[in-house]
């Protein structure tokens, strides 16, 4: 898998994810998306209970 494949599930493009790789912080929603697209099934699941808990 190349940058431009694992990164574009996220909309976040080449050169921006190899700055992320380099080091640059990465912004708290892409955080999120990584953990829901690259993490296991109970990880996707444990996120989505939490964001909703964080909403009521």
């Amino acid at each position: 898998m190349n940058q431009s494949q694992f990164w574009s599930p996220l909309h976040v493009t080449q050169s921006g994810g190899s700055r992320y790789e380099s080091g640059r912080t990465i912004p708290k929603p892409v955080q999120l998306l990584l953990h829901l697209v690259y993490g296991t099934e109970k990880q996707a699941q444990d996120l989505l209970a939490w964001l909703r808990a964080e909403k009521s």
